[in-house]
């Protein structure tokens, strides 16, 4: 009897061995398969990489950079007519001798048969400072674009860390989705356990499963979300193609947001390129106009030649060399250049009201900024408690579903507002760190 007594418990304590192994295969949720870039090994990338890659790789960064160098071309280009131009040139003629030119304008010059070479110089003495008020245009012209150039990589820059964090917070939803599916299939799995039971009825089944889907739909949107966001990301690295990264997050402390609006707007005011780009265009375009006024103003220009004819006409000596000054006075040309003077100045005008707009323009964005970071600083602690409130109110509807107190109704909506929470509380942190950056960029703090 004994032995039997022993083979019947051993007989029991396997039975309730498998039943139990039975139990946690149905009780534990499939686990969610990882977004497809998880499958092959990931590159990791902290937010200083990810600006570093940027800048390296975007071609609006390089655009940038070309069309200041091409106003540094437009510098030399304006200097180039303070400067001698010099010439080369070898003249061979067959003619009859001795005849001269009989149609055309009021010219006679005689021709002979040469062969002779020489060379002249051309020299501005000056035209009254109009060649140095278009040199000091194109100065301001470039000065102008290398601040567009630097606006245009501060735009990079907090694109690359708007999709940076927008990545971080679609993969941390992602991790709520998944937990949120997990825990809801452990429900489905209990209330069918239950229900096979006769302890629980066919609707508090139904409405768990319906639960499920819901969980299943929000992870599924999460997974999509996170791979636009992952292509963004790889979009403005200058990528042609979706990379495989595994984003490294900051660990610092939030900090506060300033107390005081004012010293940004002036900081922005200041330091903003956009704005010292439209200064310099300002003044670009206020020297344009003044070269234009003095386009009345008489132009003076030396020239020199000097050479030789080894073959030539007898009556042609074998040397030749002159000197000469050239004094140009405009008088009458249908009044173009009034025209041209009128359309500088109205040019000028144009950019400095262009000026004020993006003053006030960035004003307005500073103070926006401003108010979106402190707004999204309070929201952080309010999401804080909103999601301890709803993980007390889960843990109190799922112990009153438990003793039969609550119904199936009231458990879901526990663990809905649970979700809710969860998702607002993640979404929050990383809010109030793209707002940090958007204002550092509104301010034009360096990075």
């Amino acid at each position: 009897m004994r032995r039997l007594a022993v083979c019947i418990s051993l007989l029991l304590v396997l039975v309730c061995g498998l039943d139990a192994q039975a139990q946690d295969q149905t009780a534990s949720p499939a686990k969610p398969q990882a977004p497809a870039q998880t499958l092959t090994s990931a590159t990791p990338l902290t937010l200083a990489q990810a600006e570093a890659i940027a800048l390296k790789n975007n071609p609006q960064i390089t655009v940038g950079k070309l069309r200041a160098l091409v106003a540094q071309q437009y510098v030399r280009e304006s200097r180039a007519a303070l400067l001698p131009n010099a010439s080369l040139n070898l003249t061979a003629v067959d003619a009859n001798p001795g005849s001269r030119l009989a149609a055309g304008f009021l010219n006679n010059p005689i021709l002979f048969p040469r062969a002779a070479e020489g060379a002249s110089v051309n020299q501005l003495v000056t035209d009254f400072g109009r060649t140095t008020n278009l040199l000091s245009s194109s100065e301001f012209a470039a000065k102008a674009e290398d601040q567009n150039a630097a606006a245009t990589r501060a735009d990079i820059l907090l694109a690359v860390d708007q999709a940076f964090y927008n990545s971080l917070d679609t993969q941390a939803l992602v991790r709520v989705a998944e937990e949120t599916v997990q825990a809801r299939q452990t429900l489905v799995d209990k209330v069918q356990a239950l229900t096979t039971a006769k302890l629980k009825s066919e609707l508090d089944l139904s409405f768990s499963k319906v639960e499920l889907a819901r969980a299943k739909l929000l992870l599924l949107e999460a997974r999509n979300n996170f791979q636009a966001a992952l292509a963004g990301l790889s979009a403005v690295l200058g990528y042609p193609t979706e990379q495989n990264f595994q984003l490294v997050e900051e660990t610092t402390p939030l900090p506060p947001p300033a107390l005081d609006l004012q010293p940004l707007i002036q900081q922005a005011l200041k330091q903003r390129p956009e704005i010292q780009a439209l200064q310099f265009e300002a003044e670009s375009a206020q020297k344009f106009g003044n070269a234009e006024h003095d386009l009345w103003r008489p132009t003076v220009n030396a020239l020199g030649v000097v050479g030789e004819a080894p073959v030539r006409d007898d009556h042609i000596p074998n040397w030749y060399g002159a000197v000469g000054v050239n004094i140009n006075i405009p008088i009458f040309n249908g009044f173009l250049y009034n025209a041209r003077a009128k359309a500088a100045d109205l040019q000028t005008e144009v950019n400095r009201q262009k000026l004020i707009d993006l003053q006030n323009s960035i004003s307005r964005d500073v103070r926006i900024s401003w108010q979106d970071t402190n707004r999204a600083y309070e929201r952080l602690s309010v999401t804080r408690q909103l999601r301890e409130q709803a993980d007390l109110a889960l843990d109190l509807a799922q112990a009153r579903y438990n003793l039969g107190l609550g119904s199936i109704v009231e458990f879901t909506q526990a663990e809905l507002q649970k979700t809710e929470a969860d998702i607002a509380d993640t979404d929050a942190t990383y809010q109030y760190r793209m707002s940090q950056m958007v204002l550092a960029f509104a301010t034009a703090a360096p990075k």
